[in-house]
């Protein structure tokens, strides 16, 4: 028997043809490099220093969270550092536009 292949090998598979690049050069001028991830966000971050016992007790940390969480600040990480832990916390960097704040004024006392 002779073996079949699903394939022909003697045809060659089609490629799209890709514009050279000038120069040799490669990347996002080809369109070959992807993008990834937010290359546009910058973070400003916050640190909080705590102690052991300040940690242990469940209210602080807590209570500590919920009040950056309102100003849009996130947990990124907790370090140790001896006797204290650092609670290192993150936003987005606002721009000026973003700091505006667009919509109608409350309506005034009169």
């Amino acid at each position: 028997m002779d073996p079949r292949f699903e394939e022909d090998p003697d045809e060659e598979p089609e490629e799209p043809v890709q514009p050279a690049a000038p120069d040799g050069a490669r990347g996002t001028a080809t369109g070959v490099a992807p993008s990834v991830g937010y290359p546009s966000r910058e973070w400003e971050y916050s640190a909080q220093v705590l102690s052991v016992a300040q940690v242990a007790d469940g209210v602080t940390v807590v209570k500590i969270l919920d009040e950056a969480a309102a100003d849009g600040w996130e947990l990124a990480s907790v370090m140790d550092g001896g006797e204290k832990r650092v609670i290192l916390m993150r936003r987005l960097k606002r721009s000026a536009r973003e700091a505006r704040r667009v919509g109608f004024a409350p309506p005034p006392n009169h």
